[in-house]
């Protein structure tokens, strides 16, 4: 006989409230379920009642077992309302055919193009810095992300556009972050229509220009504009895809590394003497990059910690058994990210800043699926190594030319498009 999924009830409800009121964040709320309940468990609320999972066997189950069975798109959710039919919410063969047309633009072979512009774009916004002022990391890493991504991808210098179009794209990010659509989806939500038409005229515009425009097709637009039967509505709906994913989950990484460093002096003294034996002249060689060890152990460390995309879900396409729980059919199935890679039976003191963790004598005995930063199998981050690239080329640049000194000791993880910290991460910067 199959077991019925466990399901929050009064005493585990409010052990969760008080988590949540605590922490100021869900995920707290979310941790004390998983603690009570075990791995898999149903959250119940009026119209809305997923299925929680969590651990490695529960992203196996989700990414490769099953994958099959779980679909993508739900027509209900603003994400899908929004990106239509980019490539994140496409099942099947649709999905298949679109990543095939973009994944030669963020291709290893392509990355070493793109160092020079990440380079130069953390220049350009770090050189509005005035010596000994209060800058907010987390707008920053966001006016730094969205350069970069604009550039490399587009090959639009998107700086003229970054004031104009900056609350619109907020805006996009805020339409599609958890709230009050996930009870009641059906609830009209005003506010956005004038905002997101805004970036759907910027993006129809840069479109029709490179259609105009003859160019060799290597970046993601010219790949888009150069297939055969790709129209303008659905190259609009990967870019927009890619700018509000690709940008937002950059913004959210360098935020946390920048946090975790100013948190912790004698990390961010490695870190900072590891950047300054780079060249400061000129960007450097994807070999210099590649040996940035310590770096890279520090953003991997608060990938685990803070993963931008610290939840994925699914819909059920028929009925699932999981470990002897039957999932039936229609039922919206949720993998914890957050809370797989904060286990104690995988992670010696899991809530603790500790880069070492991630040094290459301890990454070999590291459980398969424990550590799921850009998802996994077939349909794991598409921008995964672009992102690992850009985010040491900006930390160390900054590093580089500034000390920063952390001012806001207190932030929580707010679930947004991604995971962020908030109210935001001030730090004054001094020019070295």
């Amino acid at each position: 006989m199959s077991l019925s999924v466990p399901t929050t009830n009064q005493e585990v409800s409010l052990l969760a409230l008080k988590s949540l009121l605590r922490e100021r964040s869900v995920l707290g709320a979310l941790e004390v379920f998983h603690e009570q309940l075990g791995d898999i468990f149903q959250i119940i609320l009026p119209g809305f009642k997923p299925v929680m999972l969590a651990g490695p066997e529960a992203a196996r189950f989700v990414l490769v077992s099953s994958r099959d069975d779980l679909r993508w798109r739900s027509e209900g959710d603003p994400v899908t309302a929004l990106l239509r039919h980019g490539v994140l919410v496409e099942d099947g063969e649709r999905h298949d055919m679109l990543r095939r047309t973009m994944n030669p633009s963020l291709h290893k072979t392509m990355l070493s193009g793109y160092v020079e512009t990440m380079w130069c774009a953390t220049d350009r916004v770090t050189q509005t810095w005035a010596d000994g002022e209060r800058r907010d990391m987390l707008v920053e890493m966001r006016r730094i992300a969205l350069l970069i991504l604009m550039e490399t991808l587009f090959k639009v210098d998107f700086a003229p556009e970054l004031n104009r179009l900056w609350q619109p794209i907020l805006k996009s990010i805020q339409y599609i972050s958890p709230g009050w659509w996930v009870i009641w989806p059906g609830v009209p939500r005003p506010g956005y229509s004038r905002a997101l038409r805004q970036l759907d005229d910027y993006l129809f515009q840069i479109i029709r220009a490179r259609r105009a425009a003859a160019g060799e097709a290597d970046d993601l637009l010219g790949l888009l504009v150069a297939t055969p039967g790709m129209d303008d509505d659905l190259i609009r709906d990967q870019l927009l895809t890619m700018l509000i994913a690709g940008h937002d989950t950059s913004t959210a990484l360098l935020s946390w590394a920048l946090y975790l460093l100013g948190s912790h002096p004698e990390t961010m003294q490695k870190a900072v003497e590891e950047a300054c034996a780079l060249p400061q002249n000129a960007p450097p060689s994807m070999e210099q990059i590649a040996g940035l060890h310590y770096l890279d152990q520090v953003i991997h460390e608060a990938l685990r910690m803070y993963p931008p995309i610290h939840l994925g879900s699914r819909i059920a396409a028929q009925d699932l058994d999981f470990q002897g729980h039957i999932i039936p059919a229609g039922t919206r199935v949720m993998y914890s990210i957050y809370l797989t890679h904060r286990m104690k039976a995988h992670w010696d003191e899991p809530a603790r800043f500790n880069p070492e963790r991630f040094a290459p004598e301890n990454n070999r005995r590291r459980a398969p699926y424990t550590y799921l930063p850009f998802g996994g199998g077939p349909r794991n981050c598409i921008g995964a190594m672009f992102g690992q690239v850009e985010s040491k080329i900006v930390l160390a640049r900054i590093l580089q030319q500034y000390s920063l000194m952390l001012t806001q000791q207190r932030v929580h993880a707010h679930m947004g498009a991604t995971l962020e910290p908030r109210p935001g991460v001030e730090m004054v910067v001094k020019r070295r």
